[in-house]
């Protein structure tokens, strides 16, 4: 059925695919850089759904009780992720509006009730290749094994990797791979090579299925299987299990340490083409990532609300102090927020601070302190240029003079920011903002003088209307920044029921208008190619004596976000 779905991709996806420079094949992510990291999107871990969603076609009859798979990894991994039930974990995307509203047919994952699955990420390795003398192709991969217990007989599930992960496997490779097969290592062991000498593995052993693309990382979960080494259940660091999570993850410190080095190549790139300013991100990011984070749990269940996903960021104690105190929610909402503002949003968040400047200093300080000195001599240095996107100056001067509540938004498909706040002294800000904004026109709008300042090149736009301030490039030369909607005072409370919550000093609320069609890409045969539906998420964040929790509640979910971007590759 996988392999059909993937046949039927329509064109609109084809052409996606063709214009991302970012290609993902089996285990391998591959993409052009100029000189470092692509500039685009950044997914190390889609060849873990790979494998995850392959293995969802069983129809194998599950008659024996459920695993503990946390047995069945080594200690050694970085990431990890889990279900004992995956059609319990997917039911509820599927369930969902937007889901049902672009599908004439829904999957029937009834063979899939009570199939567990575990992933282990046991490594990453990195490597480039000359395409020209200016272009390199850079590869991301990580080394992993999928762990699935059929609970079937043996000959199913030996039929199953012969038949079912081969073709699989001929799709990721877009050609007919080599397939070898023979008695090792104690059961059923496949490779599959392609032309172009990609390898993928699977062992069956038993019930279990081994699935692959590094034969070392198949020899350490077995190395657990037979007792030679210890298994990532006797690390103590996983959480208990909680009954009603659909699945669940763990990203260790060493995890954490190999992923920031990624992402700091990878953010290098989007900083600046200069080399330079590349090799200061690379070097501080990594630092202050490692310096922050000593691991990260997740888990996923279905609510009244929608699907819900934790997550828990652990930290060292002295760094989860200065964020939770710095970093706390004010006891009532200030800020300016209209109607129309909430409605035509891609995405909101709202800041709500007890004191924004305290809140930046503080992480300014954190961010020195977590790196050598010559990274906080940077840190510094540039740390004024942090909201040059909403054309701030002097992002110091600015948050001084703003009150508690920041609300961003990005409003169009240009994902351009805006943000919003009330101001205490309009001169103060003038003088914290772009030089290069100057006074267009002053009017009388609802009994407030409204002063609206632009770039001489349209690129960027402050609009002053009493205290309430409009700044960013979203509504460059757009009349309806002067509309009574947008800066009408008396509109301020607009946002409290959907941006505000005590507890959480920050809220972001979002639409996604193309998730639902490709998770219907892949999972669904039959697709309403002509339709299109919106899912909406709503994420909230705060800071405790332990580090950062964040709770989002969506209609498809952490795991539809990750079949999203699987269907995009």
């Amino acid at each position: 059925m996988l392999a059909q779905n993937f046949q039927r991709k329509d064109a609109k996806m084809q052409r996606r695919n063709e214009e991302n420079d970012f290609v993902n094949t089996a285990g391998t992510h591959t993409f052009l850089r100029k000189p470092n990291f692509n500039k685009r999107s950044f997914l190390p871990f889609a060849p873990l759904l790979l494998c995850v969603f392959a293995l969802n076609l069983f129809s194998l009859s599950c008659t024996t009780k459920p695993s503990d798979l946390r047995t069945l990894v080594p200690a050694e991994t970085l990431v990890y992720l889990e279900t004992n039930d995956l059609a319990a974990a997917l039911q509820p995307i599927v369930d969902s509006k937007p889901f049902s509203s672009v599908v004439t047919k829904k999957p029937d994952f009834s063979a899939l009730k009570g199939v567990q699955v575990a992933v282990a990420v046991t490594g990453f390795e990195t490597s480039e290749v000359a395409v020209t003398d200016e272009q390199a192709v850079g590869k991301v991969q990580p080394r992993f094994v999928a762990v699935a217990d059929t609970h079937a007989w043996n000959y199913q599930a030996v039929a199953f990797a012969e038949k079912k992960l081969s073709s699989f496997v001929t799709e990721i490779y877009d050609s007919e791979p080599k397939l070898e097969k023979l008695d090792a290592k104690g059961g059923k062991y496949f490779t599959w090579t392609s032309q172009d000498g990609r390898k993928a593995f699977a062992l069956v052993i038993d019930s279990l299925i081994y699935f692959g693309n590094d034969e070392s990382a198949i020899d350490k979960a077995l190395s657990v299987r037979n007792g030679q080494t210890d298994s990532i259940a006797k690390t103590g660091k996983l959480p208990p299990h909680v009954p009603g999570n659909l699945a669940s993850g763990y990203v260790s410190t060493d995890g954490v340490a190999q992923i920031a080095a990624l992402a700091g190549l990878h953010f290098a790139s989007q900083a600046s083409d200069e080399e330079e300013v590349q090799s200061a991100v690379a070097g501080i990011l990594p630092q202050l990532i490692r310096g922050t984070v000593t691991d990260i749990t997740w888990s996923t269940s279905q609510t009244s609300e929608g699907i819900e996903d934790k997550w828990s960021v652990t930290m060292p104690a002295d760094v989860a102090n200065v964020l939770s105190e710095s970093i706390s929610s004010k006891d009532n909402f200030d800020a300016f927020v209209s109607p129309r503002l909430l409605r035509e949003s891609i995405s909101i968040t709202a800041y709500n601070l007890r004191e924004p400047q305290v809140a930046w200093r503080s992480l300014l300080l954190l961010a020195g302190k977590q790196t050598d000195p010559l990274a906080g001599r940077i840190i510094s240095e540039f740390s004024g240029t942090l909201l040059e996107s909403y054309f701030v100056d002097n992002a110091e001067l600015f948050l001084n003079s703003i009150r508690s509540t920041i609300i961003t938004a990005v409003v169009d498909n240009d994902f351009k920011p805006l943000l919003v706040a009330r101001i205490d002294n309009r001169e103060t800000i003038k003088k914290a903002i772009s030089a290069d904004l100057h006074l267009k026109r002053s009017m009388i709008n609802k009994g407030s003088q409204v002063e609206l300042l632009t770039a001489d090149d349209g690129g960027a736009t402050a609009a002053f209307a009493g205290d309430v301030l409009i700044l960013g490039p979203s509504l460059s030369g757009n009349q309806q920044l002067l509309d009574p909607e947008y800066l009408a005072g008396a509109e301020q409370d607009v946002g409290r029921k959907d941006l505000f919550d005590p507890l959480y000093p920050i809220i972001t609320k979002g639409i996604d208008a193309e998730s639902a069609q490709q998770i219907a890409a892949l999972l669904s045969e039959g697709r309403n190619e002509n339709s299109s539906a919106r899912s909406t998420y709503l994420t909230k964040t705060r800071f405790t004596k332990t580090g950062m929790e964040r709770r989002t509640v969506s209609d498809l979910g952490f795991l539809g976000w990750m079949i999203a971007q699987l269907a995009a590759e």
